[in-house]
């Protein structure tokens, strides 16, 4: 019977069940276990390995370019930043409600870090999320002009209920660029998908870096509509005096749970277009 059991949990691909499935029925046998509770462990075991395979699935399409977390945010260190209202945000209210995020503030001062952190909060807790460096991503936009794939571009990015777009800043766009960033904007605020822009340009600079002031109206009216305004000032984290980075990764936690371990594997970020040439801000 054992190995009819292991051939028809084979053929289901329940890869967590026949992890455990030879030490449960010997541990069964040995204590007199009842049948029902038996098949709710080996049930609760192909469960934890479906969740596990969906967060490492999500954590790799994430594209997180820093294994940082909130808990290894050093808040100490920038006072500007409000620790409560961070991790009221890490609740993921905002993304529930299709509220949008902006990180205003210098280079260095930790935007970044509090993106990276919150896409992989909203990853932990089962949303599909996607980190994006901006210069990368209206490169990607610009591209698929060309085979005229844009719509199809513009689709797959409104998939996700979440998407970061790193240092905004004072980028050389081209018109074209331009027009498609606001249609991304306008599909997302359509659908009422969140998303999270880390700047160093505070928002009258953004007339300037777009150079169309009816399309910036138009683009800070949407953002703005359903929005979170975190502004970040202070040193510069990007090292300590000795020169060593300041931002823990998710391997230095002290906290290990399966997630963050998942986590930790997949925090690499995989090189599929567009492309996330990313760098702290």
């Amino acid at each position: 019977m054992r190995e009819r059991l292991q051939a028809l949990i084979a053929q289901m691909r329940w890869s967590g069940m026949a992890a455990v499935l030879d030490e449960e029925l010997d541990l069964a046998e040995r204590q007199g276990t009842p049948v029902p509770e038996v098949l709710f462990r080996l049930l609760g075991a192909e469960d934890a390995a479906r969740r596990e395979k969906s967060l490492a699935y999500r954590l790799s399409q994430a594209h997180l370019p820093w294994p940082w977390t909130l808990q290894s945010f050093p808040f100490a260190r920038q006072p500007s930043v409000n620790k409560a209202q961070v991790m009221t945000l890490a609740g993921l209210e905002f993304l529930r409600r299709g509220e949008n995020v902006l990180l205003i503030g210098p280079p260095g001062t930790g935007k970044s870090g509090i993106a990276v952190g919150l896409l992989r909060e909203a990853c932990l807790n089962g949303y599909r999320a996607r980190f994006f460096n901006a210069q990368a991503l209206l490169d990607a936009l610009y591209a698929s002009l060309a085979d005229r794939s844009t719509v199809g571009l513009l689709n797959q990015l409104c998939r996700f209920p979440l998407i970061a777009i790193d240092e905004l800043g004072y980028l050389n766009l081209k018109p074209e660029q331009v027009n498609a960033f606001f249609r991304l904007m306008d599909q997302r605020y359509s659908l009422g998908l969140s998303t999270m822009i880390s700047t160093n340009l505070d928002l009258p600079d953004w007339y300037e870096l777009f150079q169309k002031k009816p399309l910036v109206d138009a683009l800070l009216d949407r953002l703005q509509h359903r929005c979170i305004i975190l502004r970040v000032s202070g040193p510069s984290l990007r090292s300590e005096p000795g020169g060593a980075p300041t931002i823990a990764t998710a391997e230095s936690t002290p906290e290990s749970t399966p997630e963050s371990t998942a986590a930790a594997k997949c925090s690499a970020p995989r090189k599929t277009a567009p492309a996330d040439e990313s760098a702290a801000s």
